[in-house]
């Protein structure tokens, strides 16, 4: 996997454990990609506006500001760049936390190197591949979503939404009435299959759901025992 220029894959890795950094730079170097690090958060954000990586992962604790703060500084900078968060803390409030800041995806410590990697591969195609030429705008009832300028509204009003968030609605878009298992939102969104590791969706569906249903009819549903389905508010 390389940038659409044929250049390296720049990875912006912060942590501030030495020994798991270093790890970690050795298996994405392995994939050919350039990786740059960081151990505390100031540093981060000078790193981040002077490599303009492809992808972040961002440890939550760290000796000077926390990745939750660093994250939402390289968010004032005016770029949604896909980030991991790492997280030593294996508590939901942690990882609600981290998602609910803008993060993409998450890893409890300690993890798997070849695990890491794939999650990110799936983190990257949503900044490598091309978007829908001329793109397309999907409707469900009062919803829409438009591929080519990423606007989501609901009736009149508009609907702001993380990279995350417009990848698992335009999955339910493309979808819809359809009943969706957490197994096939797992693979098609974040595009890696880790049976029982799917927590990451009812969270993100959940942030979802407070979006787009909010004020108005549900149109995102729970299917209990089974997934989830968008359907046309009645």
């Amino acid at each position: 996997m390389t940038r659409a220029d044929g250049s390296p894959i720049r990875v912006l890795l912060v942590d501030d454990e030495q020994s798991l950094a270093q790890l970690v730079s050795v298996a994405l170097s392995y994939e050919g990609w350039r990786v740059t690090t960081a151990s505390e958060g100031n540093e981060a954000i000078r790193r981040f506006r002077a490599e303009r990586p492809d992808v972040v992962v961002l440890d939550i604790m760290l000796p000077d500001i926390d990745g939750l703060r660093v994250l939402h500084r390289m968010r004032e900078l005016g770029r949604h760049t896909p980030t991991l968060f790492l997280t030593a803390k294996d508590s939901v409030d942690d990882r609600i936390l981290g998602l609910a800041a803008g993060g993409d995806d998450y890893m409890t410590k300690p993890f798997s190197l070849e695990e890491l990697v794939i999650r990110l591969r799936g983190l990257l195609r949503r900044v490598i591949d091309e978007p829908p030429a001329g793109g397309e705008l999907l409707t469900v009832g009062d919803l829409s979503l438009d591929e080519a300028t990423y606007e989501v509204r609901r009736g009149d009003r508009a609907i702001a939404l993380t990279a995350t968030e417009f990848e698992l609605l335009r999955y339910f878009m493309k979808n819809a009435e359809h009943v969706l298992s957490r197994a096939q939102i797992l693979d098609n969104v974040w595009n890696y299959d880790f049976a029982g590791r799917t927590s990451i969706v009812d969270l993100y569906v959940s942030y979802l759901r407070k979006k787009i249903d909010f004020g108005r009819p549900s149109m995102l549903h729970t299917i209990r025992g089974v997934g989830y389905a968008l359907r046309a508010a009645s």
